[in-house]
């Protein structure tokens, strides 16, 4: 792999996996290349059934994703952008239909396409030193991999319009105020702290952490009847697993649970 770094870890991580986006030297920039490699592992990653949590971030201090090459992108043809847009829409319906939870480490710029895929964790730490923005208009276009869709959802249609209608880059405190990151932390602290929240999702069981991500993810956008509907299914099914006797066992005998997916 050229352009992503795949990584497990150990002892209380062992569950957990790092997706580095690896182009520093370019702040990480999306292009074609990058996409496909993670496209790649993120398929290989669901073939992993052992994996309960993947955490992405980017290489370096400076940037999570800058956006997408606009070298690359200025000589796209609009056929040719479809294929690039769609490519990285495969990638975020990857990431939000995982069997596993993503946590987003923003450890710097995420723009453009940057904050297109971090929107597709379950929810995003970040660096104090962290921006955020979707400044495509400045370029001519509008996000073109869900950036529209997925920042309305996530902030609200009014902040989202201002956000891509004026291109502005915010910082890590606006970020927080209006519901876009979950916390902030002092730079040094942002993986540490990334890495303590994906070892207690790591310590439950795989089939509820499942569950829960696929009825939020497939119930949000759907008439909220349906949407308990799906959530009363989840739950039901659960009853009879090996990890429902656990977990319920263990809270009756006052012990720690052993889960084991199944």
């Amino acid at each position: 792999m050229n352009t992503i770094k795949l990584e497990r870890g150990t002892d209380k991580l062992a569950a957990v996996a790092t997706l580095t986006f690896n182009r520093p030297d370019k702040l990480n920039a999306l292009n074609d290349e990058l996409l496909g490699e993670t496209e790649a592992a993120l398929r290989d990653l669901y073939n992993d059934h052992s994996l309960k949590v993947l955490v992405l971030t980017g290489a370096g201090d400076k940037a999570f994703v800058a956006g997408a090459d606009i070298l690359t992108m200025s000589k796209l043809s609009s056929g040719e952008a479809h294929t690039f847009g769609a490519r990285g829409h495969r990638v975020g319906r990857m990431l939000e239909e995982a069997p596993f939870a993503v946590i987003g480490a923003i450890n710097g710029f995420a723009l453009g396409g940057g904050l297109e895929i971090a929107m597709c964790s379950d929810f995003l730490y970040a660096s104090d030193k962290a921006k955020f923005g979707q400044p495509e208009i400045n370029l001519g276009v509008i996000p073109g991999m869900g950036g529209t869709q997925r920042l309305t959802r996530r902030v609200g249609i009014g902040m989202a319009r201002e956000l891509c209608l004026t291109g502005k880059m915010i910082d890590a405190q606006e970020a927080l105020r209006i519901t876009l990151v979950n916390a902030v932390f002092p730079h040094a602290e942002l993986l540490p702290k990334v890495y303590e929240t994906a070892a207690t999702i790591a310590s439950k069981s795989q089939l509820p952490i499942r569950a829960v991500r696929r009825t939020i993810t497939f119930g949000a956008d759907v008439p909220l009847a349906t949407a308990n509907e799906l959530e009363l299914q989840a739950f039901s099914a659960l009853f009879g697993s090996d990890d429902q006797r656990e977990g319920m066992g263990a809270f009756l005998e006052k012990r720690a649970a052993t889960f084991t997916g199944k």
